[in-house]
């Protein structure tokens, strides 16, 4: 989330024609069953990963959960509900420089990102789950080629995803629904739900040094609007 979630950009600058993941209007959660159990995450074990990146570097780390649940139906994920804590993101690429660390999450915690003084928390809430479908996948987006070009979701999504989840997301304020593949797991010991996406930093007004004006700076002063995230939720029984 440094270098947070974005719009693609051709080789050439021309507009993109693609987007990893489209980010829709919020949707209507549907009610649960009664019947469903609601789990508590373990959030020690449970993270939000972000990869940021700009032509000539990328940024990595962490969001930390507050609190989830997980609603459970016969073996199956019904619902879920996670509040993500904005304001002890953890750049983790640069554990080892601590001026460099605060710097950059001072950045990341302004008006120019998250405005975390005003929107300490993220949130995201299941609307639906159902069964991998890889003709729902959006083609891979196209990227300004450089160094750092963020991965494609063909090749930075899980290997075996089970399922896509529907949720309504939401970012300094702003809800989107997003929908992507994730690989869920039911273990004696454990529920595990892993997934790996990309979405577009600006969709939720993000837009700081976005590409839209790559044509009128240098091409190693942008920052692509392109996020890598990672999502590991897990319900220890």
């Amino acid at each position: 989330m440094i270098y947070l979630f974005a719009l693609t950009l051709m080789s050439s600058c021309t507009a993109p024609t693609e987007k990893n993941l489209e980010a829709g209007a919020e949707q209507d959660v549907l009610s649960i069953s009664e019947k469903a159990t609601w789990m508590d995450i373990d959030t020690a074990s449970s993270v939000v990963t972000w990869i940021g990146s700009k032509p000539k570097g990328q940024h990595n780390g962490i969001i930390p959960f507050n609190a989830g649940q997980l609603a459970v139906l016969t073996g199956e994920i019904v619902g879920g509900k996670f509040e993500m804590d904005i304001q002890r993101l953890q750049v983790m690429d640069l554990m080892k420089d601590a001026e460099k660390s605060k710097k950059l999450k001072d950045h990341l915690m302004s008006e120019d990102f998250f405005e975390a003084d005003s929107f300490p928390t993220a949130s995201f809430e299941i609307v639906e789950v159902t069964p991998f479908d890889s003709t729902a996948l959006p083609e891979d987006a196209k990227e300004f080629e450089s160094e750092y070009t963020p991965a494609t979701l063909s090749s930075f999504m899980v290997a075996n995803p089970s399922h896509m989840i529907t949720g309504n997301l939401t970012l300094r304020g702003t809800t989107k629904s997003i929908t992507f593949p994730a690989e869920i797991s039911f273990k004696p010991e454990y529920i595990r739900a892993v997934a790996k996406f990309n979405i577009d930093r600006t969709d939720w007004n993000l837009s700081y040094s976005n590409e839209a004006s790559v044509i009128d700076k240098a091409k190693d002063r942008f920052i692509y609007n392109t996020v890598n995230v990672g999502l590991n939720l897990e319900v220890v029984r």
